[in-house]
């Protein structure tokens, strides 16, 4: 993103500069201009690039993709934010900031347009070249497995020693053909591939790469149900692409060798975490100001009603399965958390202050404390204890794809009605649901729905 940024303010500031001394006229109107006028117009062109330039996927591409796909996308990213900042710049003139726009000529704006291109694609090609070196030095670079030890996996195996610049260390092969310790093209097969989240744990991988020849569609997807479970990123080779293609996969190629994706979470996209992080903290610093009278009193209320103390902090599980402490009004006795069961309706380990806190949902305002510290967001996938984890990764088919994003504090599931002792199964198809359909507006949506089943005691909390 910096070379991007770069590239693009020295093709576009360096052609003004030359259109300002080639021109008189363009000098003329520019000094006539509104102050700050030019100023505002710099900061529109940095930010719409950015837009444009995520939009069209330069920020999410592949390991090993190659270069004309870059320099498509370049072309297009360039020339999308070039259409986009003159119309946004047409606009100005119709009432913004005393009705002035940036005065441009079309042959500033054509060379602008070549520069950013030349200058941006230039850019990137020294940045893969030193990416490349780094890689080969064992800096940025991925531990992957190959599920399969057949010849697909074999060719996968080749290409990648090919390609020493995509970063790739093969830790080892998966194989229920091949016996475990047998050592194929000096790669060891490490278990079966039942075995798959284990040895995944055991090499610490960050990628499989699934190759297989002859499997139904069900083996294939129980497989990539195993790595899902430990968040680790997963492509397939065609041959099993065959047997499972639809919506959740994107096709794509690692320097030749065709491999697909399985789709990955939106908020992988660096624009889209930090869209959501700005929502989160923008939230999360209202909801805090404005309750926090409301927070003192019930802070009081909790301490007069029984013993203990105001706060209950308890270990859930969050992003990529790491542990993290959640902040609660504790709600229930003070030996109510050792019982180790979820809450019920009319439950009798709840205090009596402590059954009006769930039921308008006001025990977890605390939480968007955890929210400012990072640690969840305010929509998300509810955080669960480990022990359900475990327990729930074991039963229900991508439970752990629940963890590639922040738990939250209210979620798609909770709005539609699941929460506290209800399906576990329905829960985690809620969840899914809006980690594959993730966008700021169904955030947005989602919060909107929250308050309004606050303010009318629908929460269902127990």
């Amino acid at each position: 993103m910096g070379c991007d940024a770069l590239a693009v303010n020295i093709a576009f500031l360096g052609t003004y500069r030359w259109g300002l001394l080639a021109n008189p006229d363009l000098q003329a109107e520019l000094a006539a201009s509104s102050p700050f006028v030019a100023e505002i117009f710099v900061l529109l062109y940095n930010l719409i690039f950015a837009i444009t330039f995520a939009a069209v996927g330069l920020y999410t591409l592949r390991r090993g993709a190659s270069r004309v796909d870059e320099a498509f996308k370049i072309v297009l990213g360039v020339s999308l934010g070039t259409f986009v900042l003159y119309m946004a710049n047409a606009l100005l003139s119709l009432g913004l900031f005393n009705g002035d726009d940036l005065p441009l000529d079309q042959q500033v704006v054509a060379l602008s347009w070549l520069s950013a291109i030349v200058i941006t694609t230039f850019l990137r090609l020294i940045y893969r070249r030193v990416l490349a070196m780094l890689r080969q030095r064992g800096i940025d670079t991925r531990r992957v497995l190959i599920v399969g030890a057949r010849e697909p996996g074999r060719l996968v195996l080749a290409t990648i020693r090919r390609n020493p610049s995509l970063g790739y260390r093969i830790r080892g092969f998966l194989s229920d053909h091949t016996p475990v310790g047998e050592v194929v093209d000096e790669v060891p097969v490490l278990g079966r591939t039942q075995a798959l989240g284990r040895v995944i744990r055991a090499t610490q991988a960050d990628e499989v790469i699934i190759a297989l020849s002859g499997r139904s569609s069900n083996e294939v997807l129980d497989i990539v149900a195993l790595a899902e479970d430990e968040s680790v990123e997963i492509k397939l080779y065609p041959d099993a692409f065959q047997l499972i293609t639809n919506n959740g996969v994107s096709i794509g190629d690692v320097s030749g060798l065709p491999l697909i994706g399985v789709k990955n979470v939106a908020l992988d996209n660096p624009l889209n975490r930090a869209l959501k992080r700005t929502l989160d903290i923008v939230v999360s610093m209202l909801v805090l100001t404005f309750t926090s009278p409301i927070m003192l009193l019930i802070a009081a209320l909790v301490r007069i009603d029984s013993r203990g103390p105001v706060f209950f902090a308890q270990e859930r599980v969050g992003l990529d399965g790491k542990p993290f402490p959640t902040i609660k009004f504790r709600t229930m006795r003070v030996d109510a958390p050792n019982l180790g069961n979820w809450t019920t309706k009319d439950d009798p380990r709840v205090t009596g202050i402590g059954a009006f806190l769930r039921r308008y949902s006001l025990d977890e305002l605390p939480q968007f404390i955890n929210v400012l510290r990072g640690e969840m967001s305010v929509v998300g996938p509810r955080p669960e204890q480990q022990v359900w984890v475990e327990k729930f990764s074991q039963s229900i088919p991508r439970y752990m794809r629940r963890h590639k994003l922040k738990a939250g504090i209210t979620g798609w599931a909770q709005v539609n009605g699941l929460r506290g002792d209800t399906s576990i199964e329905e829960r985690t198809r809620y969840d899914l649901y809006y980690i594959d359909y993730w966008s700021l507006l169904f955030d947005i949506k989602i919060i909107i729905q929250t308050g309004i089943a606050i303010l009318q005691g629908e929460n269902r909390g127990y």
